[in-house]
């Protein structure tokens, strides 16, 4: 008799586990808009979430050290006129953090050091140049100061932030709403999932497409897709029964998946997170209440089932540490951040081992905090690897902030655009006035939105209780 051999794999005993309620982040009041992003972002010195404001958009920034109950007058980031639908922090800065919203602009923000003292409404810079809402941000990898935006208007934009002007404007390419956009691991490439069910690969200075793939899932819900390892495609979708699926593809052969599985029948979108160093792909269905974690290998099928984290309550967002955040000395290898109602739980994914010595082969060399090349030498063809660390003596962040270089001279020009591009009407105020009459009216706004679901609800009921009575009295 033929025994079933069992795959061998250091990540097959991997578990996760949250930590205990003392350090959590609990009474914050987390965003309802029902937006396809994390919601969340971290980093080795800060956690970001975006949470619920009146007359605008704004989101939290704690110390990872500030955990237990949150007071609700702690100081947000809350410079935005319409609500916040993604944030990211750079990756060569840990104080500087991106966000882009419904008000049709990405800002730029600087933390100050050891956290928020007082509330910030006006950013380092202003990014315009979106005529709908932004939904999705992405710094590049390797090159300082280059931010990709995608909008609701179809478009992706390449930011010089440094500078404040947009660089490369791709706007012919999706002809329907963009679901995702990422790099890969140089930044040489883009790759876009589209609401048409194509993938395609860009290229980020020509704004061409290098491949394509139609139909990669046959559902009509949104796709999500990530680069892996050796520049291959992971992607999750949904099929014509809208079961949810996760599929791997190779660019250079885009005819048939390497493989394609079938996971469950729940709605929520699968948000994909890929560690490079591990091989280990997890995703994070939006409304779920576990983790599921693959690893992806050279050998069919490819993408093979690990284990799975559950929890008793669904997740709202998640935020993914990088790896010189984690805890080497506790074999560490992934810590998520995840968003419930009112609270932000972190949830650590350990190796099981014995020794306390530091584990090299959980532990090749990362992704370090320096950049590689500076935007302007980025945007005229120059490319470089990531610069790597060691994490054998454990990663310590500078105290120091690094210094964001900004070009004023030039951001006068850039950033001065008309204030009602984005359907507002312009008017001739100072920066104060305009940005408080903006507020009111968007608060205005949400007010007269309100009355109008209380009297449609009101003749509804109405009606039914009409109904009835005819009926049955």
């Amino acid at each position: 008799m033929l025994r079933k051999v069992v795959r061998s794999s250091k990540f097959r005993h991997v578990f996760g586990q949250a930590n205990k309620a003392d350090q959590c982040y609990d009474d914050i009041r987390i965003s309802q808009m029902t937006w396809d992003s994390n919601f969340c972002t971290v980093n080795p010195k800060f956690v970001a979430m975006i949470v619920d404001a009146s007359g605008g958009g704004a989101f939290m920034v704690l110390p990872l050290n500030k955990t237990g109950r949150i007071d609700m007058s702690y100081p947000t980031v809350c410079g935005h006129t319409g609500p916040v639908l993604d944030i990211e922090f750079c990756p060569h800065n840990d104080n500087i953090i991106a966000s882009g919203s419904e008000d049709c602009s990405v800002m730029i923000w600087e933390i100050p050091e050891g956290g928020l003292t007082s509330s910030i409404t006006e950013p380092v810079v202003k990014l315009e140049g979106h005529s709908k809402r932004v939904g999705i941000l992405s710094w590049h990898p390797t090159a300082r100061n280059v931010l990709m935006s995608a909008g609701c208007d179809n478009v992706v934009i390449l930011w010089n932030v440094a500078r404040g002007e947009a660089v490369v404007r791709i706007d012919s390419v999706h002809p329907d709403l963009i679901y995702s956009a990422c790099w890969n691991r140089d930044g040489s490439r883009i790759l876009t999932a589209c609401k048409d069910k194509t993938l395609r690969v860009l290229d980020p200075r020509k704004g061409t497409v290098i491949s394509e793939k139609e139909k990669t899932h046959e559902g009509s819900r949104p796709i999500r897709a990530v680069f892996v390892s050796d520049g291959k495609i992971l992607s999750t979708g949904f099929s014509r029964m809208s079961e949810r699926q996760v599929a791997l593809w190779d660019p250079n052969n885009f005819a048939e998946p390497l493989t394609l599985q079938e996971l469950d029948t729940s709605s929520g979108v699968l948000l994909p997170f890929f560690d490079p160093d591990t091989g280990i792909v997890y995703l994070c269905g939006k409304g779920d209440s576990s983790i599921r974690y693959f690893e992806v290998t050279d050998e069919a099928p490819y993408v093979h089932y690990l284990s799975m984290y559950s929890s008793k309550e669904s997740q709202k967002g998640m935020g993914y540490m990088p790896k010189r955040g984690l805890e080497v000395n506790k074999c560490e290898i992934a810590r998520f951040y995840k968003l419930h109602e009112r609270k932000c739980e972190p949830i650590v994914m350990t190796v099981p081992r014995k020794s306390d010595l530091f584990q090299e082969d959980l532990y090749p060399d990362t992704i370090g905090p320096e950049s590689s090349v500076e935007a302007d030498e980025w945007f005229d063809g120059k490319e470089a690897p990531p610069i790597l660390i060691s994490l054998k003596d454990g990663f310590a962040a500078t105290t120091k902030s690094k210094e964001f270089k900004v070009h004023k001279r030039l951001l006068k020009t850039t950033t001065a655009s008309d204030p009602g591009e984005c359907g507002g009407s312009a008017r001739p105020t100072s920066r104060w006035s305009d940005h408080w009459f903006r507020s009111e009216t968007c608060y205005w706004r949400r007010v007269l939105d309100k009355c109008k679901r209380i009297t449609i609800s009101f003749y509804f009921n109405f009606y039914l209780y009409k109904t009835f009575t005819a009926k049955f009295c």
